[in-house]
């Protein structure tokens, strides 16, 4: 038997919408509304009904109303009242229920791949659980109380502090704390820039680039004009009357290898000579196995760069964080952007990434990372000399993926045989900007970072299977 207490003002009152309306007085009402409510299923077989004092009140009826309702609910096996147990709705007392239908049989679901090879994302596996939880009970245990109010839309000092020093000695990035505001991530940084008004288009961009951040642009309005790519990355020769560039210097995504050491003093001076601005993504510059990483474009020229960096490919998208580290002159316009509080990023996981940045883990796990995706990569490149020695793997030197370069004309048909053996990856030509007057030929962009240790070497077995002869 239900033991729940059904409240007139909570549950009859309002959940029921009990009306008494009708003919015959409030007396006769009342028990057409009960009756109702116990035939529609609103109060199910057991449950507890309100002392006539109770319903009286809330309904603004007399207590005998009440009472000579229940009562000839009782006598026709509606209700049921017991000493010490109030009046109840009765076991026997049925809801009315819709004719049973012939359930469907339900479509057979469509089976994933089996392989995920998709840019992109990092190895979910190693995602450092221990190392991150005993950063999340520290930031917990030495939070001040401030912490669960209201956030600042600059971000916690504590990691602005830590992300100073980080990107400083790891990315060559020269900023200070005041400078950084503390973003969900790279498309967040888009529409915060971009969807707030603090800049305007038309923004130059690489041929080859991610098409959902097109289309976070194009939501806000801003035209996107592609800049042709060559072996030492984007012409920016070809810049024209727009004033803000958006580049992936450190390793252009996704064709692979970093904006030429001419081309970054280039844009800069581009930038110094045109009141213009560039926009340096830097979604996975720890990553580089060949050699010392490439530093950033922003330690150039810190007043003409916005470095925008996350932690979804070093440690988790589902830590959703990123930073932007502004010119001084765009700190105040995007703080107004993002209000008085902090509206996207858990102040809880900002303290935790920053204890896990100062106590060295986010360090140790990038070395970590970063010999874990260099094997894979060097497993893909020995795979595709023993199966396919036809086909080139480029874009190898850092990242989380590789290009392989295709025969021409067969990208489609190579995709179409991928999914067959269970792949999911993409064509170059998902990421070619459709103004583009250039191609840079037909090939794969394959992830190795996204299948875990033990998936990977049947991944690298379905790829070569799918690979044109």
């Amino acid at each position: 038997m239900a033991a729940s207490w059904v409240n007139s003002a909570e549950r009859i009152g309002s959940d029921l919408h009990l009306e008494l309306t009708g003919p015959g007085g409030r007396r006769a009402a009342l028990i057409r509304a009960l009756r109702e409510a116990v035939r529609s299923g609103r109060l199910a077989p057991g449950t507890r009904l309100p002392p006539y004092r109770s319903l009286a009140a809330d309904l603004g009826v007399a207590r005998n109303t009440v009472a000579d309702a229940y009562a000839e609910l009782v006598a026709e096996g509606w209700l049921t009242a017991r000493q010490g147990s109030g009046t109840r709705v009765a076991e026997r007392a049925e809801p009315l229920r819709p004719a049973a239908r012939v359930p469907r049989k339900a479509p057979p679901r469509a089976r994933g791949p089996r392989h995920d090879l998709t840019q992109g994302t990092p190895d979910t596996s190693a995602f450092p659980r221990t190392a991150w939880l005993a950063s999340y009970r520290r930031a917990l245990q030495q939070a001040p109380n401030e912490v669960f109010g209201p956030g600042d839309p600059a971000g916690r000092i504590e990691l602005r502090e830590a992300l100073t020093e980080y990107l400083a000695r790891a990315r060559g990035v020269r900023t200070e704390p005041g400078r950084i505001v503390i973003c969900s991530g790279f498309a967040h940084a888009l529409r915060l820039l971009f969807g707030g008004g603090v800049l305007h288009g038309p923004l130059a961009v690489e041929a080859y680039g991610l098409g959902f951040h097109r289309e976070v642009l194009a939501a806000a309005g801003v035209r996107t004009v592609p800049l042709p790519l060559d072996e030492h990355g984007a012409r920016i020769d070809r810049l024209r009357r727009e004033r803000t560039v958006l580049l992936t210097p450190a390793h252009q995504f996704p064709t692979g290898g970093p904006l030429h050491p001419a081309r970054r003093a280039a844009v800069i001076d581009w930038a110094r000579a045109r009141g213009g601005l560039v926009l340096e993504d830097d979604y996975d510059g720890e990553f580089r196995y060949d050699r010392k990483p490439v530093g950033a474009v922003q330690g150039l020229d810190p007043e003409r760069v916005i470095h925008i960096g996350s932690v979804s490919k070093s440690l988790s998208p589902a830590v959703r964080l990123g930073w932007m580290v502004l010119p001084e002159r765009y700190v105040d316009a995007v703080l107004a952007v993002k209000g008085d509080r902090e509206a996207w990023a858990s102040v809880l996981d900002q303290l935790s990434l920053a204890d896990f940045v100062v106590s060295g883990a986010y360090d140790r796990h990038v070395r970590r990372m970063r010999q874990r995706y260099r094997d894979r990569r060097d497993r893909l490149v020995a795979a595709l000399a023993d199966h396919a020695p036809h086909i080139e793997a480029t874009g190898i030197a850092a990242g989380l993926h590789a290009v392989l370069r295709l025969p021409p004309g067969t990208e489609t048909s190579t995709v179409k045989a991928a999914t067959w053996q269970g792949i999911a990856l993409d064509g170059l030509a998902a990421f070619w900007h459709p103004d583009t007057d250039m191609a840079a030929g037909d090939g794969l962009v394959v992830g190795y970072a996204s299948p875990s240790e033990h998936a990977y070497g049947p991944a690298l077995e379905a790829l070569c299977r799918a690979l044109p002869p």
